[in-house]
């Protein structure tokens, strides 16, 4: 666990310089750091898509999985669960900025892609900590880039990484056999539209803003739908 909560303890640090130092920036120069980070989230959705092994797989995780987040209305639980955290933080310097967007984005930012898959199970099995500290380095200065834009949303997407993190990492014997290669390139490449939509949130490319919190059960129907695409020869 030792890699995943200095993995937390980055973020968390990089959330609330960014929070802190962000709320000091003004609006025009905020915004312009927001459309930024939203080209280069756009950038991490292409580099993801352009692994996908199976499109069969992305699309069909993307629409039952969307499907299945808009059932249970994650996105609307997720934006009134930030909207009760920010009105507890509403007269502090963190109580500013787009909480839920900024919690949303980050923890699918920060969850999805090999190194978190891969590093938790190396931690969990060889106590190989090297691919989650290069990980931390990484979403620490991230998290102070995106939390200048988004407020301390950013800092709460810590919680999501410990608990994914840290259970691939207790269950690494488990998981391993599951977690192959091919479905982590798939689960991946399912990131790279997801990554995409909140690119376009965060530009502002159209005015009524994408559901990503509904997309959120897609990253996770790749490992059902490759081993049943193999199954049928369709992988």
């Amino acid at each position: 666990m030792l890699g995943t909560i200095i993995n937390a303890a980055a973020i968390v640090l990089g959330g609330l310089l960014g929070s802190l130092f962000g709320s000091k920036i003004r609006d025009d120069y905020v915004r312009g750091i927001m459309t930024v980070m939203g080209f280069t989230v756009a950038a991490i959705g292409i580099q993801s898509a352009v692994g996908i092994r199976s499109f069969l797989v992305v699309v069909l995780s993307m629409a039952f999985g969307t499907l299945i987040g808009m059932l249970l209305k994650l996105d609307d639980r997720v934006n009134a669960l930030g909207d009760w955290a920010r009105d507890r933080l509403k007269d502090t310097p963190l109580g500013k900025g787009p909480f839920s967007e900024g919690f949303v984005s980050c923890t699918l930012l920060f969850c999805t892609g090999s190194m978190a898959i891969l590093g938790s199970i190396r931690a969990g099995l060889d106590q190989d900590y090297s691919i989650l500290l290069t990980k931390s380095v990484m979403d620490g200065i991230s998290a102070m880039a995106f939390a200048s834009a988004f407020g301390p949303g950013v800092i709460f997407s810590a919680i999501p990484i410990l608990l994914y993190q840290g259970a691939i990492t207790l269950l690494a014997a488990a998981v391993e056999p599951v977690l192959t290669a091919d479905v982590v390139g798939e689960m991946s490449g399912v990131g790279g539209p997801i990554f995409l939509a909140m690119a376009c949130n965060m530009i502002g490319f159209s005015e009524k803003r994408f559901k990503i919190g509904d997309m959120l059960p897609c990253l996770f129907l790749p490992l059902v739908l490759v081993p049943l695409a193999k199954a049928v020869g369709l992988f």
